[in-house]
């Protein structure tokens, strides 16, 4: 089974507003490719800085995700499904930032770790570091790829466990 694993940060309340965003390929449940990307958003306007710590004076002279589009797009090539820790965040951000691109939206299911953590090991809270503490995953909250990273790995206990 392969899938992708990713995780947005986003600069402000519009969810086309992604500033950086991790992407991590697993096929037969090991990790075989990964990348993470600052993006300039199309708004100076940053309200999150707080949480992930990106300012706009960081992604200024970044490409804008229609420029990133093309080394993200292959990660959605030969898929199973994507998935994403709080998933309809994520997918969410993807789907309004292909829309603000003119770019065609994957056609992928999407499935929620969080939910699935919920459903396949009765974990409460599921919130991405308390699901990392019980698998013992290593953990940088918000920067993209360690979320990335977590929930690949999160993903592959759950395809384990299910297996």
């Amino acid at each position: 089974m392969n899938f992708l694993a990713l995780d947005f940060e986003t600069a402000n309340y519009y969810q086309d507003s992604a500033c950086a965003l991790g992407l991590v390929r697993v096929e037969d449940g090991k990790i075989v490719d990964q990348a993470c990307y600052l993006i300039r958003p199309p708004y100076r306007y940053f309200v999150f800085t707080y949480i992930h710590g990106i300012t706009w004076e960081d992604v200024e002279s970044e490409p804008d995700f229609g420029q990133h589009w093309e080394n993200i797009r292959p990660f959605f090539e030969n898929i199973d499904f994507a998935v994403a820790h709080n998933a309809s965040f994520d997918k969410n951000v993807l789907y309004a930032c292909c829309e603000r691109h003119g770019i065609i939206k994957p056609g992928v299911d999407f499935k929620c770790t969080m939910k699935l953590s919920r459903k396949v090991f009765g974990l409460y809270p599921t919130n991405l570091p308390a699901v990392c503490r019980n698998f013992n995953i290593d953990l940088c909250h918000h920067d993209a790829l360690s979320d990335t990273l977590a929930c690949a790995k999160i993903m592959i206990e759950i395809l384990n466990k299910a297996s």
